[in-house]
C-alpha cells in the first residue's frame, strides 16, 4: 500500500512539475508530509526536482540538505535550477560539490554548468569544464556541444567556438543560432548572414532566437536597411511572429542611426506592451539626437503607463 502511496504521491508531484504550479506543489508536499512518507529518498528528488523547476530554490535546498543518497539526478537539479535565475555562482559551487562527492556526470550535468560559466564570464573555468566534457565521453552530446559554443561566444574566445560548430557531425538550430548569436554579439555581421545562408541550406528553418542574433548584428554593425529587411522577412517568409526582443533591437538599431521618429512609429505598432528597456533605448536615442518633441512624448506615455500601473494596484 506504501509503495502505491508514494507512486502515487511521485505521479502528483510529476504533474506539479509539468504545469510548474507552485500552490499545487506545495499542498501535494503537505499531504506527503501528513502521510509520513516525507523521508524516502524517490519523493525528496521528486520534491527537489520540482520545486527547482518553479524557481523555489530555497526549499529545493533544504530538502536536497537533508536527502541521504543525493544522486546526480538531484544535483543536476540543483545546478540547473540556479542556473535558470542566473544564480550563478551558487550553481558553479553545486557542481563543485558534485565532484569533491565523486558522482558521475550524464548528459544533463554539462549544460547547466556551462551556461554558468557563460555568465560569470569564466573562460578559464569554462576550458576545464570542455576537458571533463571530453573525458567522459560527452563530446557527441548535441546539447552539451551546444552549451559549449554558448559559452565560448559569450567570453569571447569565437575562435573555439567555431571549432566546436565545425566539428559537430549533427546540428540542430540551437547549434545554429548559438554560434550565430556568437558572431553577432561581437559584431562580425559578415559571419553572420554567412552562416544564416548556410543554415537555409542545410534545410534549418530560422526561429525567433536565430532573428533577434541577426538583428543584434545588423544592430551593432549600423546595418540599418539590412536590419529592416530581415525584420520585414521575419513573418512573411519564415513565419515568425515579431515578439519585445526583435521589436526592442529594431527601436535600439534605428535609434543609433539616428531614426527616432521611425523607432517611435515602429513601437506605435506593437502588439503587446512595451517594456521598460524599449522606452529607454528610444529615450536614450532621443537625448543622443536632441530629438526633444519625441522624448516628450515617450515620457509622457511612460508616466501614463507608471501611474496607471499604481492605480491598478
Amino acid at each position: 500500500m506504501r509503495t502505491l502511496d508514494i507512486t502515487f504521491c511521485a505521479s502528483l508531484i510529476e504533474s506539479c512539475t509539468s504545469s510548474k504550479n507552485l500552490r499545487k506543489l506545495k499542498q501535494v508536499h503537505a499531504k506527503i508530509l501528513i502521510a509520513g512518507i516525507s523521508y524516502h529518498d524517490f519523493i525528496r528528488a521528486k520534491l527537489i526536482s520540482s520545486y527547482a523547476t518553479c524557481s523555489q530554490m530555497h526549499e529545493a535546498a533544504y530538502i536536497f540538505s537533508v536527502t541521504n543518497r543525493q544522486s546526480t539526478f538531484l544535483y543536476n537539479s540543483m545546478i540547473r535550477g540556479y542556473a535558470s535565475l542566473n544564480l550563478f555562482r551558487d550553481s558553479i559551487n553545486i557542481y563543485h560539490r558534485m565532484l569533491l562527492a565523486g558522482k558521475q556526470h550524464d548528459a544533463h550535468t554539462f549544460p547547466s554548468v556551462l551556461k554558468s560559466c557563460a555568465g560569470l564570464s569564466a573562460l578559464h573555468l569554462g576550458r576545464r569544464v570542455h576537458v571533463a566534457v571530453l573525458v567522459h565521453g560527452f563530446s557527441t552530446d548535441v546539447a552539451t556541444s551546444n552549451a559549449l559554443i554558448t559559452m565560448y561566444a559569450k567570453c569571447g574566445d569565437l575562435s573555439t567556438a567555431r571549432k566546436v560548430f565545425d566539428g559537430m557531425s549533427v546540428k540542430n538550430l540551437i547549434t545554429w543560432s548559438a554560434m550565430i548569436s556568437g558572431y553577432g554579439i561581437h559584431g562580425i555581421s559578415g559571419e553572420v548572414f554567412h552562416l544564416f545562408e548556410k543554415m537555409l541550406d542545410a534545410g534549418e528553418s530560422p526561429d525567433g532566437v536565430t532573428f533577434t542574433a541577426i538583428l543584434v548584428a545588423c544592430s551593432h554593425g549600423g546595418l540599418t536597411d539590412m536590419g529592416r529587411g530581415f525584420f520585414e522577412m521575419m513573418e512573411w517568409r519564415f513565419k515568425v511572429k515579431p515578439g519585445l526582443e526583435h521589436y526592442t533591437c529594431m527601436v535600439d538599431m534605428l535609434a543609433r542611426a539616428g531614426h527616432v521618429e521611425e523607432a517611435e512609429a515602429l513601437i506605435s505598432r506593437i502588439e503587446v506592451e512595451p517594456d521598460d528597456v524599449l522606452w529607454s533605448a528610444l529615450l536614450g536615442a532621443c537625448k543622443l539626437h536632441g530629438k526633444m518633441e519625441v522624448a516628450e512624448r515617450v515620457a509622457e506615455k511612460v508616466y501614463g503607463r507608471l501611474f496607471s500601473n499604481l492605480s491598478v494596484s
